[in-house]
């Protein structure tokens, strides 16, 4: 996407926009569970419903993409994949708020895609962590220090394990962050959340779902504390309602994306 400068930006979206953007790098443990996740399709597809014949569309991992908001309040999301995690950015008349930190050295990344969406560190006001890995968590630091006004928020389970320069709060079932909705996901770690826009059909899972092939599949259990409780987590996601799911490994699915995790669901 080229760069455009916050006064087009805002023009073109309105005040009541909402942008999500996708930020990842990959330590090398979480390498494993991102690449056995894989990614595939090309960005810029139709959504369409999970009623509608055609079969969801994945976007590729390796490149930035996005969603274009229709109407003031509706979600626009972007995407900058770094390796094999990603993490996400979530931005409302003009303010901004930042889904995971992606490893250590990432901030610059961060950066480069706050001015692409013409919005700076100086409107980042959140930082969500969807669980304590490091490579969700790496450039905490850096972000927080480099966006002063920001609050941050994590499971309260994960917060002793979470290294910050400021407190972060706890969040939980029915949390509400920027207007986003926060529900626990437990199993991946003890804290794992995940982020539901309920008026745009978005989900960022963090890693309690991964997808492969325009495919939604589980949590990987090599790096997961308890699969049962995160096999409930799964069928907990299967019960809302979504069109676009954002994980942290693999592609995001744009289209019937809650009709692929009943269909996980069901199989666990």
């Amino acid at each position: 996407m080229g760069k455009i400068t916050r006064r087009a930006f805002l023009r073109d979206l309105g005040q009541g926009t909402l942008a999500v953007a996708v930020f990842g790098l990959a330590v090398a443990a979480c390498a494993d569970e991102g690449d056995s996740a894989g990614t595939s399709s090309t960005a810029g597809s139709t959504p369409t419903s999970a009623g509608e014949a055609e079969s969801p569309t994945t976007t590729s991992a390796t490149s930035p993409t996005s969603t274009t908001a229709g109407s003031p309040g509706e979600l626009r999301w972007e995407q900058v994949s770094l390796g094999s995690v990603s993490a996400y950015l979530l931005v409302r008349g003009g303010e901004v708020a930042i889904v995971d930190t992606g490893n250590p050295g990432s901030e610059g990344a961060i950066e480069e895609t706050l001015a692409a969406v013409g919005t700076s560190w100086d409107d980042v006001g959140h930082v969500i962590l969807t669980h304590l890995h490091p490579d969700h968590i790496g450039s905490l630091g850096a972000v927080m220090e480099a966006a002063p006004a920001a609050a941050g928020y994590a499971g309260e389970p994960d917060i002793p394990q979470i290294p910050s320069p400021r407190p972060l709060t706890a969040v939980d079932d029915g949390s509400s962050v920027f207007g986003l909705e926060i529900i626990a996901t437990p199993g991946h770690t003890a804290g794992s959340i995940s982020v539901l826009d309920a008026g745009s059909g978005v989900l960022v899972a963090g890693d309690a779902l991964r997808t492969a092939d325009g495919s939604v599949i589980g949590a990987a259990p090599q790096f997961s504390q308890d699969m049962a409780l995160a096999n409930e987590s799964v069928r907990k996601l299967a019960q809302l309602s979504f069109e676009t799911v954002l994980v942290g490994h693999g592609a995001p699915v744009v289209g019937g994306a809650d009709a692929l995790v009943v269909e996980l669901a069901a199989g666990l």
